[in-house]
């Protein structure tokens, strides 16, 4: 193993292959843009020639794309494919939001149920570097067999990076979450919690008990809206 020329020495070695596989991922992106375009020229061409031909009208054209875009953007979302980012960029740390719950009251009856939602990471948490995301589905936060979040403290089931967490998990409000709450107010959990396919065995719907919402502010939406409803919504 010591003489095996593929196994990296050191540093510079280490440096080396990381560099050959930033190259490659660039040559892919590259070639894939090209192909992209040339694919998006034909198609420009031939939409084009058909409504000059009075073949298609725009109306028609649009309603086409809008059914396509729907039943590809499903494939695209069953297939794993493409990356999701928050598309509202926030910072954070000057995030003024933040939801004040007695989370210690509760905790053990939703058993910390928010720390088991998926949602995409913004591009300051990916470029800061702490929060972990998931390899296989970039850059959603990345969570455990038991679907909790890998940053949970499973004993206190405290969060290990309550400073740098995301704005989802500062914004996220679960007073009005019908999945979490049967009753806020009255600390009656829903009785699915505990199932091992929670959420996505409950439909999402407001608390009986929920206070009225605060001001309204934008949501926060990740780069496929399908997933950003269904996921978390805020």
């Amino acid at each position: 193993m010591k003489n095996d020329p593929d196994v990296p020495k050191g540093p510079e070695d280490l440096r080396k292959e990381f560099v050959r596989g930033i190259l490659y991922v660039h040559s892919r992106l590259n070639a894939n843009t090209g192909e992209t375009l040339e694919a998006l020229s034909l198609l420009a061409a031939l939409i084009e020639l058909l409504h000059q031909k009075g073949l298609i009208t725009l109306d028609e054209l649009e309603a086409a794309k809008q059914t396509a875009g729907g039943r590809l953007a499903e494939q695209f979302e069953e297939k794993g494919l493409g990356i999701l980012l928050q598309d509202k960029e926030e910072d954070k740390y000057a995030y003024p939001g933040s939801v004040k719950i007695d989370c210690a009251s509760r905790i053990h009856l939703c058993r910390a149920a928010c720390c088991r939602l998926a949602f995409a990471l913004s591009k300051q948490d990916v470029q800061e570097g702490i929060v972990k995301w998931d390899l296989e589905k970039p850059y959603l936060i990345a969570r455990g067999k038991d679907n909790y979040c890998t940053h949970i403290e499973q004993g206190p089931m405290t969060c290990s990076i309550w400073d740098k967490r995301p704005v989802p998990c500062r914004a996220f409000d679960c007073r009005r979450d019908g999945r979490i709450w049967v009753d806020f107010e009255k600390q009656i959990p829903h009785p699915d919690l505990a199932r091992s396919d929670w959420p996505g065995c409950v439909k999402h719907e407001d608390a009986p008990g929920a206070p009225a919402p605060g001001p309204k502010r934008e949501p926060l939406n990740v780069i496929s809206t399908k997933i950003g409803e269904e996921v978390i919504p805020l």
